[in-house]
């Protein structure tokens, strides 16, 4: 067996080089000779023919995908719409049959027909070595275009179909990760960090090489060293309420002090696989890593910052929706919250405020108009309190004048939550939050 498959391995990489090979000159073509070899190769891969020539095809393919311009990139994704959707005379045929007949084979028969072709086409562009993560970032690129090009959903849909079922949890690989993991990997932190930004290698350092600090990513098989989402953990003692502390880490902890792992940074890498659900799964693996490894730790909470509250509050104070304190009102205007004479009435009334954006506001789905609250009640956390001055960075005063909040997630707890939260739209908080947003209301002139 081993002898085969690495015959096999073999082959796949003689096949990759002699593509590469074989359409490297391509770059030096015009730009319309790359979209008609793409359409080209599109129509030829939906023929019939062997593995070996469909590897072939599939890989000219995407060589010639990654030499498209912007508009050229619109062609493609208009063909993929419109002349590889599903025919509505096979459809309508499938129909008349399952109506008549209505068994299983009549049932699979019109499932076949209402598939678009265009998922069997990204099947088999699949085929090739690195199709998988070239499908990633083709969607990326139709995702920057959806909102000018509505017409695209459909197609956007069939990605979407198709990555949940490619990228399941049953394929995701979780890895710790540390200062001894190889570099490449490495510098994809960096360059994804999407919450707190890592300056260069010695902030990086800190974040990955003391004992008390840990960080893991999945990686699918299918992507290689392309993490997919990491998150940043560090272990305190006690419940954290401000970001900087924990970024410096100036004192580390000896482990057997540590009663906290504190989530203070979870990142997607990967643009093209928006709407895809890594968090949740990764969130609870990780819980059940560190039970299994320190199992004095009482507490699994984050330290989560709350994008769009300040834009939200600007927008309802220009309104006229919220009224707030004059000392508030000018500090806003001044811009001096950040001094550290902020009186203490100020800072109740921002937390109030922040109270009811995260309990009260909602999206039009009903749920937080939040993200982050979102994410978090949605992977069965409550929302346990919130923390000011927290975040000082300029992006933290900017998103949400310094505020950030605690998640708590409980092992016993997380299903029931979650159940609230998907069935009946419940934020689970604690009673001083509640409070808290309650009291908001002396602030409403009018629905916020």
């Amino acid at each position: 067996m081993q002898m085969n498959m690495t015959f096999l391995q073999g082959l796949l990489t003689n096949i990759s080089e002699r593509t590469r090979t074989k359409y490297r000159s391509v770059t030096s073509y015009s730009p319309e000779v790359h979209l008609k070899g793409l359409f080209d190769a599109c129509e030829k891969l939906m023929l019939p023919g062997g593995e070996a020539t469909q590897i072939l095809t599939a890989q000219a393919a995407l060589s010639h995908y990654s030499q498209l311009t912007e508009q050229e990139q619109d062609a493609f994704f208009s063909l993929l719409a419109n002349a590889y959707s599903a025919d509505p005379e096979q459809i309508h045929t499938a129909y008349q049959v399952y109506r008549e007949r209505q068994d299983n084979e009549a049932l699979a028969r019109l499932f076949s027909a209402c598939e678009p072709r265009r998922q069997d086409l990204l099947r088999r562009l699949n085929l090739c070595p690195g199709g998988t993560y070239e499908l990633v970032k083709m969607r990326a690129n139709l995702l920057k275009r959806l909102s000018a090009s509505p017409s695209f959903a459909a197609l956007d849909a069939d990605f979407s179909h198709l990555f949940n079922s490619w990228f399941n949890r049953g394929f995701l690989v979780l890895e710790s990760i540390d200062w001894n993991t190889p570099a490449a990997v490495l510098e994809k932190l960096i360059r994804y960090e999407a919450v707190h930004e890592i300056s260069d290698w010695t902030a990086l350092r800190r974040r990955l090489d003391p004992e008390d600090r840990r960080c893991y990513a999945f990686f699918h098989p299918a992507t290689g060293d392309e993490p997919l989402i990491f998150v940043e953990v560090a272990l305190c003692k006690g419940i954290p309420d401000n970001v900087q502390a924990i970024l410096e880490n100036e004192e580390e902890l000896p482990l057997a002090d540590a009663d906290t792992a504190v989530f203070y940074s979870i990142s997607n890498c990967q643009a093209g696989l928006k709407g895809v659900s890594f968090g949740n799964f990764l969130i609870k693996q990780v819980v059940q890593e560190l039970s299994r490894e320190l199992p004095q730790l009482k507490n699994f909470v984050t330290l989560s910052p709350v994008p769009g509250f300040a834009e939200w509050l600007a927008t309802q104070r220009r309104s006229g929706a919220v009224t707030l304190p004059e000392a508030l009102e000018q500090q806003l205007e001044e811009g001096t919250l950040a001094q550290h004479d902020t009186p203490s009435a100020n800072q109740k009334a921002l937390l109030r405020l922040v109270a009811y954006y995260l309990t009260e506001v909602k999206h039009k789905s009903g749920q937080p108009l939040n993200p982050v609250a979102r994410f978090h009640l949605g992977n069965g956390a409550s929302l346990h309190r919130l923390n000011w001055p927290a975040d000082t960075s300029p992006k933290g005063w900017q998103q949400a004048h310094g505020v950030m909040v605690n998640y708590l997630y409980q092992l016993n707890r997380i299903e029931q939550n979650h159940e609230a939260f998907s069935q009946q739209q419940s934020v689970v908080c604690t009673s001083d939050i509640r409070r808290l947003a309650s009291q908001a209301q002396h602030y409403m002139t009018v629905e916020a």
